[in-house]
């Protein structure tokens, strides 16, 4: 799945104005894909943007906790430095 796909299928859920995924790993994707079946099932869960900038990565979104979302960029974290050398 693509970022425009993940986007696309996911868009219910993205705020307005905002473009959403731009991670353009297929695992961090398909890791997106998985966990965004229990983030929507949580009331007022929406996301705005998940990047990479600088040397870091970001999820900026609403009702999830910041230890959820901690988990969630340390994941990403790992998938890219495992598929990245």
């Amino acid at each position: 799945m693509s970022t425009e796909e993940f986007n696309e299928k996911w868009k219910d859920y993205l705020e307005e104005g905002h473009y959403g995924l731009d991670i353009n790993n297929e695992e961090v994707v398909g890791f997106l894909d998985r966990i965004f079946v229990d983030l929507t099932k949580i009331k007022g869960f929406q996301y705005a943007q998940i990047k990479q900038k600088f040397y870091f990565y970001c999820f900026y979104c609403n009702g999830i906790s910041a230890e959820m979302k901690e988990l969630i960029l340390d994941r990403i974290e790992n998938i890219m430095e495992e598929t990245n050398g």
